[in-house]
């Protein structure tokens, strides 16, 4: 019993620091990008680096990057500020028809949406003369651009735009419903112009336009889908007081998220403004403070090498260079400072694994965590071995040495699944397939009380 309780404390205290403090640490993968703003892939294991000058650069696995960038639309790219090339997409079938989708800032100095496909005989490089222009919008000002573009669960293309800019949103354009700005949009690419889902929160109503499928944002930099919930994140940038983090479920349209009404929680402009019980409150905020200035959105971390990171959605600050973690309850806790300069984006790779970009060295990192959950290991790396892994049916752990007293098995909420005695044993088949898709903790002790700690990734 006081081995269990031993492993139970243990894994509970992991659980209390993935709600609150991780070791992070930034891997710098490589450098030299001229102000990169977005990270995306295309489902295999090359990453496109957006420079906000209107280049998009390929990174590939060995951090080298290719000489000749795959798009180069430099040209028709008005950038500076919070103008430029700053957001991409790829088609969820961009495998079998080779879209992709960009949001930039036009040389008339507004918002342009555009498709363009890549060319028949290099998957490095994309036909800059193919694009296909799909929504423009005027922007009153230079700010508040919002910019970045995703693909939902559902295959829609999600737009993220800014209120138009100036300061406290003076022509109210996240509160207007006949205007495109201050809204997340949302489009069905596979349908001919003006690409209008039939399901949009307002296409029922003549009064309000088609696209919209949220309101009342300021500058929402950036906003993701939770990869396994589904959940929309957004983050937006404040007025000068608070920065928000709002959530949704991702198939709930139509929600007001208060701005200019309120910045974050509290009052801003209340004047003709909805009855508060109308607004959607954001899941957390934080303010000004230590430096603070302004939110750059990130992902909800799915991957398998860091189990601590688990379903904690990652954030940043642009001025202070913190970088923030909020878990599913809305606990935001700031994780450190951190050398890369000016975090500016955040992306993830084909496995999900978690990235940034930074001004300072126009930089690409790797997001690391070295809490207990997430140490490699190395020195008892050879203890015993745990295959298949990721599992679906079953695992083995062979010990070879027959020094292991106990294997047990937990999961992220530190919940004992199953003990099984191995003294005497060299190995032992454990059946998973009950288990539901996760990461789980295989935790083992040895006949001298050490105890070893693993994770498994089972695929149910």
């Amino acid at each position: 019993m006081k081995t269990l309780l031993y492993v139970f404390s243990f894994l509970l205290i992991t659980q209390i620091s993935l709600a609150q403090d991780l070791e992070l640490e930034l891997e710098l993968i490589a450098n030299g990008f001229s102000s990169p703003l977005e990270l995306k892939h295309a489902g295999d294991d090359r990453l496109f680096v957006v420079e906000q000058g209107g280049r998009i650069k390929i990174l590939n696995p060995d951090g080298s990057v290719n000489p000749t960038p795959f798009l180069n639309i430099s040209s028709i790219v008005n950038s500076g500020g919070e103008r430029g090339l700053l957001g991409l997409a790829f088609h969820p079938d961009y495998t079998t028809n080779g879209f992709f989708y960009v949001y930039y800032t036009n040389t008339s100095n507004n918002t342009q949406i555009s498709r363009f496909s890549v060319s028949a005989g290099d998957p490095d490089i994309a036909d800059a003369a193919s694009e296909l222009q799909m929504l423009s919008f005027t922007q009153p000002f230079t700010n508040h651009n919002g910019g970045h573009i995703a693909f939902g669960p559902d295959g829609k293309l999600f737009i993220a735009s800014g209120d138009g800019g100036s300061g406290g949103d003076p022509q109210n354009n996240s509160q207007t419903l006949t205007t495109l700005l201050g809204k997340i949009l949302r489009l069905d690419v596979d349908l001919p112009a003006p690409y209008i889902p039939s399901d949009n929160p307002f296409v029922d109503n003549s009064a309000v336009l088609d696209e919209i499928w949220a309101y009342g944002v300021r500058n929402p930099w950036k906003f993701s889908f939770d990869s396994e919930t589904g959940d929309l994140w957004i983050a937006d940038v404040g007025q000068s007081a608070w920065e928000e983090i709002n959530k949704e479920s991702g198939s709930e349209g139509g929600l007001n998220y208060g701005w200019r009404c309120y910045e974050g929680n509290a009052p801003y402009n209340t004047n003709q403004c909805p009855d508060p019980s109308e607004l959607t409150f954001p899941v957390a905020v934080y303010n000004r403070a230590s430096g603070r200035c302004s939110i750059t959105g990130g992902y909800v971390y799915r991957g398998t090498e860091y189990p601590a990171m688990e379903g904690l959605y990652f954030f940043a600050d642009l001025c202070s260079n913190q970088i923030g973690t909020v878990n599913a309850s809305g606990d935001l806790v700031f994780q450190g400072v951190f050398a890369a300069t000016t975090i500016t984006s955040f992306g993830v790779d084909s496995s999900d694994e978690l990235y940034l970009t930074a001004f300072g060295g126009g930089s690409v990192y790797k997001i690391k965590d070295n809490t207990p959950l997430s140490i490699n290991e190395s020195e008892q790396e050879n203890s015993f071995a745990l295959y298949p892994n990721p599992a679906s049916e079953s695992v083995t752990l062979d010990f070879s040495q027959r020094n292991m007293e106990e294997v047990a098995i937990y999961d992220l909420k530190g919940s004992l699944l199953l003990t099984e005695n191995t003294s005497n044993k060299n190995n032992t088949s454990i059946a998973v397939s009950h288990f539901s898709k996760g990461v789980y903790v295989v935790a083992l002790t040895t006949k001298t009380g050490k105890k070893i700690f693993k994770k498994l990734i089972v695929t149910n």
